[in-house]
């Protein structure tokens, strides 16, 4: 275990901000203002799913247009104008609706709570040990809001995705983008994550699970689980609190971007060689 904790701290520590600048999260630090920060975390989490080129082509287009203030942007949205304006807007699933209805609701977030942090702050509970019902309850209060003006109906359609963009544990998701936008906003400030939300401790963050993470993780003996939902996320970060009680999810930007950045995929032993964890790692190709 000792082996372990060591090259996952050394992995933490050297931390490049060349992979900052190849993930959605590079969108936030375009931005002095923690109000911008904050809807820039939201936008940039929701449609991180896909390729990482794609996400930053999607992510490109879409803050092309929100300015130098996502925040004023979101505060003074029109879902008619929006609609207009994303007319032709897609990203796998998501198509613009979806994209103005995220607009919309969180201009009434913004209006009912004064801040996104503070929406989903009504749901949570600083005595839980994770944030598996905090998230359960900002999902449902999200999804209940009033979308008639994006959508013509207070119930979001059929045919549109836009629940994607609300998963919840209940469901067995993982919740990977929102996981990862909690970090963002939760964990302290460290060149990397933002540390915004002062009321959600680190200690009850749950890692956001993708393919990377999910692979790796099996690779050190994090998780025995094969699907990645919630429960694996939640037995990845249970292995993780051994390492760092009060911050178990610091290890996830470094260990996602060893496949995304570096290219891991578990098949290529010229990869292996130079890789950080290949000392703890079973995939080790090079053996």
């Amino acid at each position: 275990m000792s082996d372990i904790r060591s090259t996952l701290d050394a992995l933490y520590s050297s931390r490049s901000l060349q992979h900052l600048g190849n993930d959605p999260l590079s969108f936030c630090h375009r931005y002095p203002d923690p109000a911008d920060r904050e809807i820039a975390a939201v936008v940039a989490s929701s449609f991180a799913y896909g390729s990482i080129a794609i996400i930053l082509r999607t992510l490109e287009a879409i803050f092309a247009e929100l300015g130098h203030s996502p925040r004023r942007y979101v505060e003074h949205f029109d879902p008619q104008a929006g609609l207009r304006l994303f007319s032709r807007f897609k990203h796998r699933f998501n198509d613009g609706r979806d994209l103005c209805a995220l607009f919309w609701g969180m201009r009434q977030m913004v209006e009912q709570t004064g801040s996104i942090g503070s929406f989903f702050l009504r749901g949570h509970n600083a005595a839980d040990r994770d944030i598996s019902g905090a998230l359960n309850r900002y999902s449902a209060a999200a999804l209940a809001l009033d979308y008639s003006a994006v959508f013509g109906s207070h119930d979001i359609p059929a045919d549109s995705f836009f629940r994607f963009l609300l998963p919840a544990p209940v469901s067995g998701s993982a919740c990977k983008r929102l996981c990862m936008m909690l970090r963002w906003m939760a964990r302290p400030a460290d060149g990397i994550d933002l540390g915004l939300w002062n009321g959600v401790s680190p200690a009850q963050l749950i890692i956001p699970v993708d393919t990377h993470i999910s692979r790796i993780s099996r690779y050190l003996g994090l998780t025995g689980r094969k699907a990645s939902d919630w429960r694996m996320a939640q037995e990845i970060t249970a292995a993780l609190r051994l390492f760092d009680p009060a911050d178990p999810v610091k290890y996830d930007f470094s260990l996602a971007h060893l496949g995304i950045s570096d290219g891991c995929d578990g098949k290529d032993p010229g990869r292996c060689t130079s890789c950080p964890i290949v000392g703890i790692c079973a995939q080790n190709l090079t053996k």
